[in-house]
């Protein structure tokens, strides 16, 4: 019988760490041996357990996944450490794979890129996300200086990618999960205040509770909210109004929901006298859905998002609040939930 590969994962966020374990567990020569929830645990668990292979996050709490990354290849030499972070960054992903780990994976791409990851990384090479370019990864990594570490077992120019997919967007579709409704509100009061700054469209459809403080946040900012909301340059709706208008029989209608969502388009663009401007959309509806138990028409409204992105130069912001959906939480919807968008993150 062919010996398992002894995995670790590491990841200070939950959903995340069931994602990649339900995955992970679908080859049968892949055994989870421990989870960690921290950059110190995970060093602690590394030294006990002598896994063969490392899942590792990098925006950890106590200690950064790069530094616990550094500390574990001292204490457990023969473990194959691959990062899967939501940072996007060349020179992150260069700094992660400098402290002798084997692959980068960007989480928005394991649901496609986890297991050829580490299929990748056991046959000794390194692996990169396609989404970062991978391919420059092999002339950097060789024209910089080696590292106190063997980075890439036997070829260390080989670095291996996920073909790139072709299909290109105009405007961004993203989710973000959080904990903190008044840190996930300043952020996003910042992006509409510039949206706003730059004499373009803010489109809200979000709970009371959520326009109001977000009304108060951008009053904050000293822009004049009552003004762009005369110039319907900020349009603000409630969600689950919105709900009301084009859901049936449990399920969202297509040619109501794309309605609703282009009327607010059009009305922005009548806002610049005939101009189309550039419209950023807050929803929430989602979160609903799936908060009163029918995350299958959460799932239908992001591919209807989806729709609007290619047809329009808008972006979309998904709120997906973890509070609201205690309790509700699974995995394989919020791998759903997560592969509908552009970009996924968690704070």
């Amino acid at each position: 019988m062919e010996r398992l590969v002894r995995v670790l994962v590491v990841d200070d966020y939950e959903p995340w760490r069931r994602f990649f374990c339900s995955t992970l567990r679908k080859q049968p020569e892949l055994e989870i041996v421990g989870e960690a929830s921290d950059g110190l645990e995970a060093v602690q668990r590394a030294q006990q357990l002598q896994p063969d292979l490392i899942l590792l996050d990098i925006g950890l709490p106590t200690l950064s996944g790069i530094e616990a990354a550094r500390r574990i290849r001292q204490l457990s030499r023969e473990s194959k450490i691959l990062f899967a972070s939501d940072d996007r960054s060349p020179y992150v992903a260069r700094e992660a794979l400098s402290t002798g780990a084997v692959g980068y994976v960007v989480k928005l791409d394991a649901v496609r890129e986890l297991l050829p990851a580490v299929e990748t990384v056991l046959r000794g090479e390194t692996f990169v996300s396609a989404s970062l370019g991978g391919q420059d990864f092999a002339s950097r990594m060789d024209a910089e200086s080696s590292s106190s570490f063997h980075r890439v077992p036997a070829s260390p120019a080989r670095v291996v990618t996920m073909p790139r997919k072709t299909t290109k967007t105009i405007g961004r579709h993203e989710a973000e999960f959080y904990s903190d409704d008044s840190s996930f509100l300043d952020r996003f009061a910042e992006l509409v205040g510039g949206v706003l700054e730059a004499g373009n469209t803010g489109i809200v459809l979000a709970t009371k509770s959520h326009r109001d403080s977000l009304f108060a946040r951008l009053q904050a900012q000293g822009l004049d909210i009552k003004a762009a909301i005369e110039q319907r340059r900020y349009i603000a709706s409630d969600a689950a109004d919105a709900l009301s208008q084009f859901m049936l029989h449990g399920r969202p209608d297509p040619v109501r929901f794309l309605e609703l969502i282009r009327n607010l388009i059009a009305k922005a663009a009548r806002s610049q006298k005939g101009k189309m401007a550039k419209v950023a959309i807050f929803g929430e509806c989602g979160l609903l859905l799936w908060a009163e138990g029918n995350p299958e028409a959460a799932i239908q409204i992001e591919r209807l998002a989806n729709q609007l992105v290619k047809e329009y130069d808008v972006d979309i912001l998904c709120g997906y609040s973890l509070i609201g959906l205690q309790g509700k939480m699974d995995t394989q919807i919020f791998e759903r939930i997560c592969a509908e968008h552009s970009a996924a993150s968690s704070s």
